[in-house]
């Protein structure tokens, strides 16, 4: 099977919300300045809704065979897809679709300069397109290729990005709604950082503590400081909420600061996550072999891909520790997890307000059931199909 073309589509449509999509946003490493300290943009591509309605454009890659096979993946940015089309594209042309090694190993030669972020976004996306492709030509689901299934279903968190965290009645009352939607397990957003000083630590603390008090002491609570904070206020949020029992504390500060992490990770005995933003398995290695993180969360569109994934995850089981994907409800992260043990992938992460703009066209969207995902039975590759009912306006972008 010859791949013969490799196309960059977007997807544009309007997907209904309930009122204000984004309520509030989270801590940022941009907010230890004051013109980005309150700004919806400095956290990431968040676009608000208007009048209970959200515009988006998504780019998907399309990488097809000589027989018209077709494997997708997305959605990716602009940024992204310009450096699949230029830098790229070139080298997937005549390839073999099942010699993902030699494809993701020519990529990642060819990108010299980009050893981290978007560059490695690009090969993400090529890499989970091929599986997908690979799937449907062999007609089965890529977790069957990787080995799996281990179980039928995996529990799934709420990830609670996006909810109002400064509204106490509001906190509670969503925190019980997910909670009755069978989620056993809960991940919140500090809103606030060291710039905020002892007025934003308090109400970092107040939020923990509700959330305990409303939740009950067998549930599990963690959350996320998304590389906003440094060590000294990160230690003094542990001493204050330690006694709420947090399952583990994520991304305390930014990812190339190893270092740091060590330090708080010798000061505590509350788990340690992260990993998120750095890339590859050379990058997650610096975090397994200095010992500085309990919980490691790679993504698979953004660490390699799902054949980068594998390898990380050996070096996970190898020092015994936990890997759960980032934004693993995602389909590449789904078919990932079902291939793993349950030792050591427990766990997927649901982004409640997320999952649902990545996922607007496609026509099977991965959607927990009484707080379960269940495993993807009836379809191949990575089961991402575009609903065209959806779309507003097509377009090839880079061509």
């Amino acid at each position: 099977m010859i791949i013969s073309k490799v196309s960059l589509v977007r997807y544009t449509g309007i997907m209904e919300v309930k009122g204000l999509l984004w309520e509030d946003r989270l801590a940022t490493p941009l907010d230890i300045y004051k013109q980005y300290a309150n700004s919806l943009n400095a956290t990431a591509d968040f676009v608000q809704s208007e009048n209970g309605k959200l515009s988006l454009g998504h780019i998907y890659v399309k990488i097809e065979t000589e027989d018209n096979k077709i494997g997708i993946a997305g959605p990716m940015n602009d940024n992204v897809a310009f450096i699949i089309a230029k830098q790229l594209r070139a080298l997937l042309i005549g390839k073999d679709v099942f010699a993902t090694e030699l494809i993701w190993d020519q990529m990642y030669r060819k990108l010299v300069h980009g050893r981290q972020g978007e560059p490695i976004w690009a090969i993400s996306f090529i890499d989970c397109a091929l599986w997908d492709l690979k799937g449907k030509i062999l007609n089965q689901p890529v977790y069957k290729l990787l080995g799996g299934p281990t179980v039928k279903n995996i529990p799934a968190y709420a990830s609670m990005l996006g909810f109002n965290v400064l509204d106490m009645k509001l906190v509670k009352a969503r925190a019980l709604e997910y909670k009755s939607k069978g989620f056993k397990a809960q991940k919140w957003f500090f809103r606030y950082g060291p710039a905020k000083g002892v007025e934003g630590l308090k109400k970092n603390i107040e939020l923990v503590k509700t959330l305990r008090e409303t939740l009950g002491n067998d549930y599990e609570l963690m959350f996320d400081c998304w590389q906003s904070m440094d060590v000294p206020y990160v230690l003094s949020l542990i001493d204050a909420i330690k006694q709420y029992n947090p399952k583990w504390l994520e991304e305390c500060v930014m990812p190339d600061r190893i270092n740091s992490y060590i330090r708080i990770k010798n000061k505590t005995n509350i788990p340690l996550a992260g990993a998120e933003h750095h890339y590859t398995r050379w990058g997650i290695n610096q975090f397994i072999s200095e010992g500085a993180l309990d919980i490691i969360q790679a993504d698979p569109h953004w660490c390699g891909g799902i054949s980068e994934m594998l390898k990380i995850s050996a070096l996970c089981t190898t020092h015994d520790l936990i890997l759960i994907p980032h934004a693993g409800a995602m389909h590449a992260g789904v078919h990932f997890s079902f291939s793993q043990s349950p030792a050591h992938t427990p766990m997927i992460e649901y982004l409640v307000k997320w999952m649902p703009i990545l996922q607007y066209f496609c026509k099977e969207e991965v959607i927990p059931q009484n707080g379960y995902i269940n495993i993807p039975e009836n379809s191949s590759g990575l089961g991402i199909s575009i609903d065209n009912d959806k779309i507003i306006n097509k377009e090839y972008v880079y061509e």
